[in-house]
């Protein structure tokens, strides 16, 4: 029985790295041997395909007015080049993570995507991280307070990251989506994170 379906949003130039291991591994990886792997489906503004930052035509399988919270167990929402250059474009996708905090659904934005989730005030209240506290400060939210230094951060439904931790990341979705038990998910972010080879033996005796 598929667990749930995780919908991913299609900024204009998304980066491409940033939420791969995250989806890769919910849909067919790690997670697919465990019972019950996660559906991934794209969601985009319009029905017109998106170009990524890899130069990776990607045809959404949905549109965001299309998209209801109780559709979804997670809003991924990726960094990209037009959070910062238009950010009034991707203003529906922030809308759209509000709705889906406010609705229980959990949300996880990394590099950019934390702008556009600070301009939207979803970071004021929450504790967050970023690429850097300076480049949310620019947004003129009031969360600065709560900005913290760390590759990834969770507070209840809200995940985020820097540009930097895809792994990190990816290590925080699963921790919220609760894909593996806590010695397997240290053990996969030992080995996807630091190439950690004792962590492989203890993924494979997990059946992970």
């Amino acid at each position: 029985m598929n667990k749930g379906t995780v919908h991913l949003a299609l900024p204009d130039g998304l980066a491409d790295w940033e939420t791969g291991h995250t989806t890769a591994h919910l849909r067919s990886g790690l997670a697919h041997r465990r019972p019950g792997a996660f559906e991934v489906r794209t969601v985009g503004l319009s029905r017109d395909p998106v170009t990524t930052m890899g130069g990776s035509r990607i045809l959404p399988d949905t549109v965001l007015d299309d998209l209801a919270p109780a559709d979804s167990v997670l809003l991924i929402l990726p960094g990209a080049s037009s959070w910062d250059e238009a950010p009034e474009r991707n203003a529906p996708f922030a809308r759209a993570a509000r709705a889906f905090l406010d609705a229980g659904v959990p949300v996880a934005g990394i590099c950019g995507a934390t702008a556009g989730l600070a301009r939207e005030g979803l970071l004021d209240d929450r504790e967050h991280t970023g690429g850097a506290a300076e480049y949310l400060a620019a947004t003129g939210y009031r969360g600065g307070g709560r900005y913290r230094e760390a590759d990834a951060v969770t507070d209840g439904d809200l995940v985020t990251a820097g540009p930097t931790e895809p792994v990190a990341f990816a290590r925080e979705v699963f921790a919220r989506l609760g894909v593996f038990e806590p010695e397997v998910l240290d053990a996969w972010y030992r080995l996807f994170a630091h190439s950690d080879a004792s962590a492989f033996e203890v993924l494979m005796k997990a059946g992970a």
